[in-house]
Parts: C-alpha cells; sequence; structure tokens
C-alpha cells in the first residue's frame, strides 16, 4: 500500500461540479471528516436536469461555515483564475463536466466547452498556481469498444464510441502532458456507473423510477444482453478520499528530465451486473420502499429494444491498482445500493400510489 503524501487537515480544497452528484457527496464527506478544512465548491448549476436535486444537495453544504460556494462556469478563465487568486487551493479535485453519453450526439458543444476548455482552464490555472495534486474525474467510457474484460487501465483506450468519451479521453492526454512540462501532481480516476441517493435522473436507475411511477414504459437496450459495473456513490467517495492523500511522487528520469508524476486508476465495484436483472432488483426495492405499489405489473411496463448509439454492452472494472495501492475494493450490494436509493426517492419526492 502506497504511503499517504498529502495532508487534507487545514487545507483549502477546490471541488469543482460541487453541485454534481459525486461532487456533492465529497464536499460533504471532506466537511464531515476532515478537521479544519476548508472546501471551495464550484458550479455552474445549469439545468441539464433538474436543478431543484442540484440545489438540494447545495442547501446541506451551505449550511457548514467551512463551505464557500461559488457559482461559476469552468469554460470562464477569468472566473477560475480569481478562485485561484482569491482561495489558492493546495488540492483540486475536477469533478465538473458535462456528464451523459447519449446528450452528446445532440449537445456537442456543451462537451467541448465544459470537458476540454474548462479542464484546460483547471490545468493552467494549477500551472500557475502550483497545487500539491490535481484529482480528477475520467469515465468507463473511454474504454469503448474493448472486447477484453475487465477494463484495466494498462488497456488501450483509443477507440471512443462517443464524444463524451473522447472528451474524457482527451482530458487523460491533457493531465498527462500538463505533469510532464509542469511537474504537477495529477490522478485521474475512471468511474464505473455510478448511482445512489439524490443522484442523477438522466442515469437508468432513476429515469426508470421516473417512468415506472407514471406508469410509462421501460425501454431496456440491447434486448437486455448488456452488463453494468454499477458503483455506489460511498464507494466513489472514498476511493476519491483515499487517492486524494497520495499524490503521484515528482521524480527525475535518467535523461535528467522530469518522469510525470502522473496516476489513473478505475474505480468500480468490480461486479457486472446484467441490465434484466438491475431492472428486476430494482422495481422488488420500488415496490418495498412504497414508491410502486404491490400488485405493480412490472412486465407490462418494459420493452426490450437494440443498442443505442454510444453505448457499449458491458462495463467491468478491473480493480486490482486501487485495492494495491489504496487497500480499497468498492463493495457495496447492488441491492442494498438500490434500497436505499429507493427509500430516498420516496421520501423527496413523497410518493402518492
Amino acid at each position: 500500500m502506497l504511503q499517504k503524501n498529502v495532508e487534507l487537515r487545514d487545507r483549502s480544497i477546490l471541488v469543482t461540479g460541487a453541485a454534481g452528484f459525486i461532487g456533492a457527496n465529497l464536499a460533504r464527506r471532506l466537511l464531515q471528516d476532515v478537521p479544519d478544512a476548508r472546501i471551495i465548491g464550484l458550479d455552474n448549476v445549469n439545468d441539464y436536469y433538474d436543478v431543484r436535486l442540484k440545489e438540494y444537495r447545495l442547501s446541506a453544504l451551505e449550511k457548514h461555515p467551512r463551505f464557500v460556494f461559488v457559482r461559476g462556469d469552468l469554460a470562464d478563465k477569468a472566473a477560475i483564475e480569481k478562485i485561484f487568486d482569491e482561495y489558492a487551493p493546495q488540492i483540486v479535485v475536477n469533478l465538473a463536466a458535462q456528464a451523459g453519453v447519449r446528450y452528446s450526439i445532440t449537445h456537442p458543444d456543451a462537451y467541448i466547452e465544459s470537458n476540454v476548455i474548462g479542464f484546460y482552464n483547471i490545468l493552467e490555472a494549477c500551472r500557475r498556481h502550483p497545487v500539491e495534486h490535481l484529482v480528477y474525474a475520467s469515465s468507463s467510457s473511454v474504454y469503448g469498444s474493448n472486447s477484453k474484460v475487465p477494463y484495466s487501465t494498462e488497456d488501450k483506450a483509443d477507440n471512443p464510441v462517443s464524444l463524451y468519451a473522447a472528451t474524457k479521453k482527451s482530458n487523460e492526454l491533457m493531465a498527462h502532458a500538463y505533469a510532464k512540462l509542469y511537474n504537477i501532481p495529477c490522478t485521474g480516476l475512471r468511474f464505473f456507473t455510478v448511482y445512489g441517493p439524490a443522484g442523477r435522473p438522466d442515469m437508468a436507475y432513476f429515469g426508470f423510477t421516473d417512468k415506472l411511477r407514471r406508469g410509462e414504459t421501460i425501454q431496456i437496450f440491447n434486448f437486455g444482453n448488456c452488463q453494468r459495473d454499477f458503483t455506489y456513490i460511498d464507494d466513489i467517495v472514498e476511493g476519491i478520499v483515499r487517492v486524494m492523500q497520495r499524490a503521484p511522487e515528482k521524480k527525475v528520469g535518467e535523461d535528467g528530465l522530469p518522469v510525470p508524476p502522473y496516476a489513473l486508476y478505475n474505480i468500480g465495484n468490480h461486479q457486472p451486473e446484467n441490465l434484466l436483472d438491475f431492472v428486476r432488483i430494482l422495481s422488488e426495492e420500488l415496490v418495498r420502499a412504497g414508491v410502486l405499489p404491490e400488485d405493480y405489473d412490472f412486465e407490462a411496463h418494459r420493452e426490450l429494444v437494440p443498442m443505442q448509439p454510444g453505448d457499449v454492452p458491458v462495463t467491468y472494472a478491473d480493480t486490482r491498482a486501487l485495492e494495491r495501492d489504496f487497500g480499497f475494493k468498492p463493495s457495496m450490494p447492488l441491492r442494498e445500493g438500490l434500497r436505499r436509493f429507493a427509500g430516498w426517492y420516496k421520501a423527496f419526492y413523497g410518493c402518492d400510489q
């Protein structure tokens, strides 16, 4: 296991995407567990999905005296520079991004602005205001159409099947270049299908729940022959916090030039679930929580359809490097994670059957 070399206590930590699903949960965890850390949260609170969810996540954070929220856009270079000038963060966790595979087909500009230009602005700010560690979100989408499973960070990942995936791969390449050129310690994290309470409504489990509750039919892609490595939000956050505390070491190579202080990890459950099994468990937990009535006819509300553009049939994380270096392996059982989501959904939306 690697030894910690970054102290989180008494630090200023910038978390971009702080109103987002992962960002808000990370900020809350840091405020709860790290004494005297000041968390600067950045988010543009856009309307890609229901803004009420973003405001709900923020409302809990803004009550904390050590949380500072900045409403701004990652693509606004002057705004990013102002944050670094004013707060001088020693640690940066870049989670802000335009998410979603299918949305990237219809709204490509949003992905270039946020995921490419926005990340470039973060890298430039870290160059001008040296930081101890830059941790950034990549995605399992970078593996594209790879047929080898489980996916390892050692595998070639040069065949993206969506613009979203291409922008995430570009983040990894850009971070590597800045690590090499400017000796900025960078760690990228490839997340696998994150889910949980107060998650993203564009994700399957949330969208399915909305539709089933309204009595609509859900579409199950690739005729149900898909597998996803569903990873519970608490496991994702635990992985991020551990990685934050270990920056890649700065070294000089045999040529006298810096060896890029750069690392890359998967964070996934290492247990892909068949989509049909996933939907069955979800429906059972929704009935158990009272979101759906006990006599709900699930079979009448599902439709098996072909694969959609930009999708892949399987995601499956090889997490051995994460376990080796940080002694951590995500472990939340799918049913327990979906049970927590269903309970939250019932409470948040007050579902009347």
